[in-house]
């Protein structure tokens, strides 16, 4: 059995091992693969696993021998899955393995915006304490998150995860989701609607999957009805923001702070405009990234093919 890995290096940069896929199989693993590629390096092979690579109806339908897609991530946009069921073939994903990683990474972002911890520590290094008259100093605003309110718009494991570590961090919660359990509620946490959130959040953090209906959802209108000097945090999706509104709600002061792991497109162009707006920290999509999370996605990749193997297969993702 042919098994060919067309984008492997982000996934694995040589940290981890691939032999959990090597004893399934004869196991070609590449790099990167660019579309002019796919079928030459697929061809012939049963299984495929793609990260970012987009396998489009035309491509499935050259891909004969294929019968399984493995996608290694928890999106599966890159593959048209309507054109794959067509064809008889099966397509899992990775569901959950970066739950914990991107909630702390949430928090990475927004104690920097609070404390500007690599700011100051340059400014240290710069001599400035060194010759400072006081024995302490800072340069910017200094935030408490205590008493202050998160809004999170998307509840499912990543939004719960953030949602435990604001409550231990003494933080209000407002939370937005098409299906609310209310038994979650408690004095600390409430479900409310979107306009309720955006109204009521010091904080906002994006956590729901990009869909027609909750693409650009961040516009200049959903930020009109926001706090002034409310702080923006989007680990999720990038194209949920409208990023030209997001950008000059920074520079009027609308928006206080922002911090983006994802942009609509990645990388970004030199023009993207949140790259040169002031108060705007970018990180490049690292969230899911931690050898830790990197190693359950490796994981579920090869049960996700034992399984399917045996005919119980699992993670799988349907149109």
């Amino acid at each position: 059995m042919k098994i060919v890995v067309l984008d492997g290096y982000t996934v694995n940069p040589g940290d981890l091992s691939w032999e959990g896929l090597e004893e399934l199989g004869d196991l070609t693993v590449h790099d990167r693969t660019s579309e002019d590629q796919i079928i030459d390096r697929a061809g012939g092979a049963e299984i495929v696993y793609t990260n970012k690579t987009p396998l489009a109806r035309e491509t499935l339908e050259e891909l004969q021998s294929t019968e399984f897609v493995g996608v290694l991530a928890t999106g599966y946009n890159v593959v048209d899955i309507e054109a794959a069921a067509a064809r008889g073939i099966t397509v899992t994903n990775i569901p959950a393995y970066s739950t914990r990683s991107v909630a702390q990474l949430v928090f990475a972002l927004l104690l920097e915006i609070c404390h500007h911890v690599g700011e100051h520590n340059e400014a240290v290094h710069r001599s400035a304490w060194t010759k400072n008259r006081d024995f302490c100093f800072w340069n910017y605003p200094l935030i408490e998150l205590a008493g202050k309110t998160i809004g999170i718009i998307g509840y499912g494991r990543i939004g719960r995860a953030t949602a435990e570590i604001a409550r231990a961090m003494g933080m209000r919660v407002l939370a937005c989701t098409p299906h609310p359990d209310r038994e979650l509620e408690s004095e600390q946490m409430q479900f409310v609607s979107l306009e309720e959130l955006l109204t009521g959040s010091d904080v906002i953090s994006l956590h729901c999957p990009l869909f027609d209906s909750t693409a650009g959802m961040i516009d200049q209108g959903a930020i009109a009805r926001m706090k002034d000097g409310v702080i923006l945090i989007n680990t999720s999706r990038g194209a949920l923001l409208v990023e030209q509104d997001v950008a000059d709600a920074l520079e009027n002061g609308k928006i206080a702070y922002a911090a983006m792991d994802v942009l609509a497109e990645e990388p970004p162009k030199a023009d993207n405009p949140l790259l040169n707006v002031k108060n705007c920290i970018i990180t490049p999509h690292i969230a899911w990234a931690p050898k830790e999370s990197r190693r359950r996605l490796m994981d579920t990749a090869v049960n996700n093919l034992r399984a399917y193997l045996a005919r119980k297969p699992e993670n799988v993702v349907s149109p």
